[in-house]
């Protein structure tokens, strides 16, 4: 899925795009309410996905993925 790098870039995105539309009040537009609730799930989903993952993943592994 998203690498550390990535989740931090698309959770900072997120931020700065409720603090933006909520200031320009455009937080009810259909368009701007689908993307950020489809960013917010790819975060969490990511987050579920490696903390499940991350269990299972022996050290080895996590060598050879460059963990």
């Amino acid at each position: 899925m998203l690498s550390d790098k990535q989740s931090i870039i698309l959770t900072g995105i997120m931020g700065v795009g409720i603090f933006v539309f909520g200031i320009l009040d455009l937080l009810d537009n259909f368009v701007v309410l689908t993307v950020m609730t489809i960013s917010f799930f790819a975060i969490v989903i990511n987050l579920l996905y490696t903390k499940a993952r991350g269990e299972d993943i022996t050290p080895q592994e996590q060598e050879e993925l460059g963990e």
